[in-house]
């Protein structure tokens, strides 16, 4: 683009031949011929100018009348962008090297003031969480492990390293049962708790800069509020984990005359719900109608459990590690029930399982879900026992025991 101050060397409208300066007339005489032009309506204009340091700069653009009253006066619009327009004036060239230098100046004082602007924008949060594979549901899965405790009323912890040490076993334990998760992240995260005595004498008064070295391994550290009540904060892991193929919906329609769902579910010592049998022999019971065999099958062959992560869209994994070591977690028994509601009801069930690996498009499962591992050895057969809701189609496996409970 060009610049004020810019000498113009020479002027090509449409086809006629090029005009070189000096111009005869100065600008009047230059005005002169871009009015002739824009009455034989050749309006197509080159103009190639010379700026300061021997910069040859071109302009391609059309001639169009400026102003309306008194005498009509024609610039010069670019082709390339309608708002940008240019005139011609009578300057000497040692004038156009001033303005070009003054301009210079304020370019660069504008360049090192200016500053990004930002604001708020509205956003369609409604519309947009349409998009989530689950509705109104997010897909981040966590697991936050507070640190272990020291005596019984808790005023003394295990380091942060022990808290990462156990974040990390239940991780890799859970893998090793066949768990289909992977791990994305972990962070320490802080809890606020009142502390008072020793607990609060021996942190609240570590503050020093010499102390601060020695609080970035300790669980534990304390701070006094202005009405002199002494907080403690508990350096709490969060671990971020992710399923290793995302999760997939299993819809299990119910039928008149179903008696049993079909399946049974367990769960193992790290805190998740599986799906550990499928009754096999029924091909008309709703696992079977749902796919859920299919995927029984194929994860038996993977050694992969088929973990339920959301029972109508609602999660249905462990959340928490308490200071006492206990993993805080859904209930086999209360699941079981509220199934087996769904089934008396006559209400489809929507399951969410975690994947390991991307179904194929020729995959044989009817509803889209993923499978889960060999059920234990000691797992009984499907709708033999009965319980408090009655004829219920699902066997109570814990692999944790009953003391464990939160």
């Amino acid at each position: 683009m060009l610049q004020t101050g810019d000498v113009v060397e020479e002027i090509k409208i449409g086809g006629l031949p090029a005009i070189r300066s000096p111009f005869k007339g100065g600008k009047s005489g230059v005005q002169k011929l871009l009015h002739s032009a824009y009455k034989r309506n050749d309006t197509s204009i080159e103009v190639r100018v010379r700026r300061c340091g021997g910069e040859a700069v071109g302009l391609q653009a059309c001639i169009v009348p400026h102003g309306s009253s008194g005498r009509r006066q024609y610039v010069l619009r670019s082709i390339h962008d309608p708002n940008y327009a240019v005139g011609f004036v009578d300057r000497l060239e040692s004038e156009c090297i001033a303005l070009q230098g003054s301009r210079s100046s304020r370019v660069v004082c504008a360049l090192s003031t200016a500053r990004l602007q930002d604001g708020y924008v509205s956003y369609n949060w409604e519309k947009k969480m349409e998009f989530l594979p689950v509705a109104n549901s997010s897909c981040f899965l966590s697991m936050l492990i507070l640190p272990k405790a020291l005596d019984a009323v808790a005023s003394r912890y295990n380091s942060l390293e022990d808290t990462l040490a156990r974040a990390n076993s239940w991780l890799f334990c859970s893998q090793h049962s066949g768990v289909p998760i992977e791990f994305m992240s972990v962070q320490t995260e802080a809890l606020l708790t009142k502390i008072s005595g020793e607990t609060a004498s021996a942190t609240v008064n570590t503050g020093s800069l010499s102390d601060l070295s020695n609080l970035a391994n300790a669980s534990l550290y304390g701070f006094e509020d202005y009405h002199g009540v002494d907080i403690g904060v508990v350096k709490a892991v969060r671990l971020w984990y992710t399923a290793a193929a995302g999760e997939v919906a299993v819809d299990i329609k119910l039928q008149e005359g179903d008696t049993k769902l079909g399946f049974s579910i367990s769960r193992t010592e790290e805190g998740f719900i599986y799906i550990s049998s499928v009754d096999e022999t029924d091909i008309e019971a709703a696992s079977t109608r749902s796919g859920l065999g299919d995927l029984f099958r194929q994860a038996k062959s993977d050694s992969k459990l088929l973990v339920i992560s959301r029972v109508s869209n609602e999660k249905v994994l462990p959340w928490m590690v308490s200071s006492a070591g206990a993993i805080r977690c859904f209930d086999t028994i209360s699941l079981s029930q509220k199934l087996s509601l769904h089934r008396h009801a006559m209400k489809p069930i929507r399951i969410h399982v975690l994947m390991w690996e991307h179904l194929s498009g020729n995959s044989p499962t009817p509803s889209l879900s993923r499978p889960l591992p060999p059920s234990t050895a000691d797992s009984p057969e499907i709708g033999r026992d009965g319980d408090s809701v009655g004829d219920l189609s699902f066997r109570f496996n814990e692999l944790i025991s009953s003391n464990r409970w939160l």
